[in-house]
């Protein structure tokens, strides 16, 4: 659209092609050469116009007669009279004339309007240009933001599903571990009770147990024998074992007890099993303190406990 400036621009243009136009025309008359006046030599002739009188009522006089043939004489050739110098025509003086629009004005008119024409459509074109590279600079940017928006949807449901499997599986370990520690214990009472179901039927002695109930029918008849045999009875018959335990473990427990059979440490280092074995084993052995009254004479701080399953795999 052709703007204000525009249309300024072109007026003065217009205005300032007509004044050089018309300065041009004056500088021209400015020039332009006027006749020199006629110089001749020798006098001037003055002609003096005389008037004939004619005498009163006179009869002409009789004219002779003119022969058909004879043509009248022409007159001699009266000199023009010469013109005073001072009487000289001046040249016509050429009057100015009004500006007239000449065709090179109107081109250059024409040319103007085109090449404002040509430059609007130029701009016109350039904001369109602008605007569609606005367009698709939106486009993209709303796609990239929609791609970023899908992928962080994408981790936060990974996570999400990561941290849901996690919870999950500690769940089911934990129930795990409290199902197993429940039969573990419920083992465990009912051992214990029959264990003192047993000693309530049996007579109560302050000596070592009898070999017919200690003896595993072996040669050896030490005190410290029995001793070691009573620890291997009571361990075994208190160690709940796992479901998933697997046969032919052989596992060495190092134990550390106090006077009277409290255990007061574990020790695994020499025990190849997983974790679940090992919290069965340790129960075993702190669930009551291990054989003391009547052998105290054989009594060790520190004990090598081997557990093995089934039983068979330690007497190989």
């Amino acid at each position: 659209m052709e703007t204000t400036a525009d249309k300024l621009r072109a007026v003065g243009l217009a205005l300032g092609l007509h004044v050089l136009l018309v300065g041009l025309l004056y500088v021209g008359l400015l020039f332009q050469r006027e006749r020199a006046p006629l110089s001749v030599a020798g006098g001037s002739i003055e002609a003096v116009l005389t008037e004939t009188l004619s005498p009163p009522a006179a009869t002409p006089p009789p004219r002779p007669p003119v022969r058909p043939q004879q043509e009248e004489a022409a007159p001699p050739p009266q000199p023009r009279p010469e013109p005073k110098p001072q009487d000289a025509p001046e040249p016509p003086q050429p009057t100015p004339q009004a500006p007239v629009t000449r065709p090179d004005s109107v081109d250059q008119e024409k040319v103007l309007r085109e090449a404002a024409e040509k430059a609007e459509n130029a701009r016109r074109e350039q904001e369109e240009r602008r605007r569609q590279e606005q367009v698709l600079l939106e486009e993209q940017r709303q796609k990239e933001e929609a791609e970023r928006r899908q992928r962080l949807a994408q981790q936060q449901a990974e996570r999400e599903k990561q941290l849901a499997d996690i919870r999950r599986q500690r769940e089911e370990a934990e129930k795990r571990r409290r199902l197993e520690e429940e039969k573990l214990k419920q083992l465990a009472d009912q051992r214990q009770q029959a264990a003192a179901q047993t000693q309530a039927s049996a007579p109560s002695t302050s000596t070592a147990p009898p070999s017919d109930r200690l003896g595993n029918q072996g040669t050896d008849d030490g005190l410290l024998g029995r001793y070691q045999l009573a620890i291997q009875q009571q361990v075994d018959r208190n160690w709940l074992r796992p479901d998933n335990l697997r046969p032919g473990l052989r596992c060495h427990v190092a134990v550390t007890q106090m006077v009277g059979g409290q255990v007061t440490g574990v020790d695994f280092s020499r025990c190849p099993a997983d974790e679940l074995t090992r919290r069965s084993i340790e129960a075993s052995l702190m669930r009551e303190p291990l054989p003391y009254r009547g052998y105290e004479s054989v009594f060790e701080r520190r004990l090598n406990i081997p557990f093995c399953y089934p039983l068979e795999v330690c007497a190989r």
